[in-house]
């Protein structure tokens, strides 16, 4: 039997253990309460480490067998164990992560190799291993205050979906990376707020179902930018299927995001691409974080 600990850190934390590439026991959360909304992009580096490193030995302390991996998904561009960029959190950016959370774990006399991975590759990793997808190209839509994309099987690269340009209008400046014409510039939570200033995400969506024009020719804006992006990765490594997921993945209208996508595949060998919605869930994250560390530490 393996064991392994997964770690996710996105609007907040989990942590969970995994035998045999299965959750076992209960997940552990940073606030305690789901009603607690932690500001992490305020929680230096140092303490956030500190978090890290403690939910993980309470999970390894609660068990005699031995860890063999333990994984982190966080979002960004991650490299190595190094999170390189994160313009979600910054002050995560050229965190040794890996190196840093390894010497915490120490400390407390767990010792385990640490696996950090980009967070929608985490999920990816975890459809492939919970759909029979080990050997199959599968991509994800990760949708919440940033836009991530993630694939399996991973392959060396940067992969930040999020920031790929959909649109040349030099107005288009809300992407928290501060680049213009970005994909997470239109479909991001803090893009959205900042382009309305009046309504938060979940007004805008109700207020085009009642008929607002400006938030009807939005919500179009918004699946055609997902369509855009969706169809240059079709365009560049072929059709198959996309999953979509994350917190705000109850906005995306599947049938709207087709018929854009259609007008922008024309080619007859890349149509036999198909979509499908996964449910936001941190158990999905949490697996694929551990079979990501897992399957690094067997090689």
């Amino acid at each position: 039997m393996t064991t392994a600990i997964g770690i996710v850190i996105t609007e907040h934390i989990v942590a969970g253990r995994l035998e045999d590439q299965q959750l076992t026991g209960a997940m552990l959360r940073y606030p305690d309460s789901p009603d607690e909304l932690p500001e992490l992009t305020a929680v230096p580096h140092g303490e956030l480490v500190e978090i890290l490193a403690g939910l993980a030995a309470k999970l390894a302390g609660s068990v005699e067998a031995r860890i063999d991996a333990i994984g982190v998904a966080v979002p960004g561009i991650v490299r190595h164990g190094v999170v390189e960029d994160s313009p979600n959190l910054p002050q995560t950016k050229g965190l040794r992560l890996a190196e840093e959370l390894a010497r915490a774990l120490a400390s407390r006399g767990v010792d385990a190799p640490v696996h950090v991975v980009n967070d929608a590759d985490a999920i990816a990793a975890a459809v492939a291993a919970t759909h029979g997808r080990f050997n199959k190209l599968t991509r994800v839509w990760t949708i919440g205050n940033g836009i991530g994309y993630g694939r399996w099987p991973y392959v060396e690269g940067v992969w930040e979906g999020g920031h790929i340009t959909v649109t040349l209008d030099p107005r288009e400046r809300y992407c928290g990376c501060g680049g213009v014409g970005h994909l997470e510039g239109i479909m991001g939570s803090r893009a959205m707020r900042m382009r309305f200033l009046d309504l938060e995400p979940e007004e805008i969506f109700a207020n085009a179902r009642k008929g607002d024009q400006r938030c009807r020719d939005f919500v179009d804006l918004w699946h055609r930018a997902l369509a855009a992006a969706t169809a240059s990765f079709i365009h560049l490594a072929g059709p198959g299927k996309f999953y979509f997921t994350g917190h705000n993945v109850h906005f995306l209208e599947l049938p709207l995001l087709r018929s854009h996508l259609e007008t922008m595949v024309r080619m007859s060998p890349l149509q036999s691409f198909s979509l499908a919605v996964l449910p936001p869930d941190d158990a999905t994250a949490l697996l694929g974080a551990g079979v990501s560390a897992m399957r690094v530490v067997a090689g």
